[in-house]
């Protein structure tokens, strides 16, 4: 057997990737808004940081340092955000790796300042803001001010790009035109006070894109950081209601082989205690049922339930470490073994399966 014979694998479709990275940089520029194509969720795949930089992104960026190195040693171009606020103990890399980071602490900006120095470099970094989500960023405005003031008259390794914030995260707090109008005058503020205007004011992320649908998107929003939008565009559909039928939502397609099909009851027969992940589950009793068991499990994809059949009438019923077992009574098709069905993965999924190394990545 071929290694593309083998199952499971996730297939990625090169060119609708593409396509959807070109509608959103276009609605994007027509609001005078550049992007950061934020490739973490895919693990950093060098192929898909390549289709970014080939539709023009003016970053790439990730939260891990390892991906965004695997992308400079693979001869990309485009400049590299790290778009976690660095670790003291990276700070070396961050400054030989990447061109600009998103920062929060003083202390963190003066190391990268010195380690710039030492490597005869100039690093970008853009300040964060903290407007209620609550992960990261300055929250108090004197010391945000104050790091700036530093950054721009003390830090002579360092530019000050800009400012910026992020929303929905964590707090899940709305990028709202308010809370982004905010953003601004944090922005206007540092501006009065070095004399200049900054480069970029970074407006969030994915969950920030419906301001540029709505038409109110503060104007002096330039940049936004988007990844999931892109990658996947299912989280603005599914969870804000917007219609995202003009984007791809298959770039990616799980494939996976049945190894098992049989009838069995649809509800375990003995004492209920704990499953494989500690957890006491309810089933429901429909009767026997016809059930496929696929292989592989959560260690694969971390959450069943945010996959999706793509075959008509297949229900996933829960997984463990390394068996998924579906529901087919009422399947479309006839399934058996040695068949390979097919998911749509959500974030979360994708995360997973494209670090996993059980999982044959496949580009189309």
């Amino acid at each position: 057997m071929s290694r593309s014979d083998k199952y499971p694998k996730l297939v990625v479709d090169l060119d609708k990737l593409r396509r959807n990275i070109d509608r959103i940089r276009i609605q994007c520029e027509d609001k005078g808004v550049e992007i950061a194509g934020v490739i973490k969720g895919c693990t950093g795949l060098t192929e898909c940081a390549r289709q970014f930089a080939r539709e023009g992104c003016r970053f790439i960026a990730s939260s891990r340092l390892e991906q965004l190195e695997t992308l400079r040693s693979s001869g990309i171009q485009t400049q590299l955000m790290m778009i976690r606020v660095p670790m003291l103990s990276e700070v070396a890399d961050v400054v030989r790796v990447t061109d600009i980071s998103l920062n929060s602490e003083i202390a963190v900006l003066k190391a990268l300042n010195e380690e710039a120095g030492a490597q005869d470099k100039e690093h970008q970094v853009i300040l964060m803001v903290d407007l209620g989500d609550l992960r990261e960023g300055f929250w108090d405005k004197d010391e945000l001010l104050e790091a700036a003031l530093l950054t721009e008259n003390e830090l002579h390794n360092l530019k000050l790009a800009g400012i910026g914030t992020n929303l929905g995260c964590y707090g899940a707090v709305a990028a709202t035109p308010e809370k982004l109008e905010e953003l601004v005058e944090r922005a206007e503020m540092i501006e009065e006070k070095i004399g200049r205007e900054l480069e970029f004011i970074s407006g969030g992320a994915t969950s920030t894109l419906p301001r540029i649908w709505e038409d109110n998107l503060p104007s002096r929003i330039n940049l936004l950081r988007i990844g999931e939008g892109i990658l996947l565009a299912a989280d603005l559909q599914e969870l804000w209601g917007y219609d995202m039928s003009f984007m791809h939502r298959d770039v990616f397609t799980l494939r996976a082989e049945v190894i098992e099909v049989k009838e069995k009851p649809s509800h375990p027969v003995g004492e209920i205690m704990f499953d494989a992940f500690g957890a006491k589950p309810e089933y429901e009793d429909r009767g026997m049922r016809r059930r496929a068991l696929l292989a592989l499990g959560k260690v694969d994809y971390a959450f069943c339930d945010q996959l999706i059949p793509r075959d008509e009438g297949v229900a996933i019923l829960g997984a463990s470490s390394d068996h998924t077992i579906l529901d087919i009574q009422d399947a479309a098709r006839s399934i058996q073994v040695g068949d390979v069905l097919e998911f749509i993965p959500h974030y979360s999924n994708l995360v997973y399966l494209t670090s996993s190394p059980n999982i044959q990545i496949v580009y189309i």
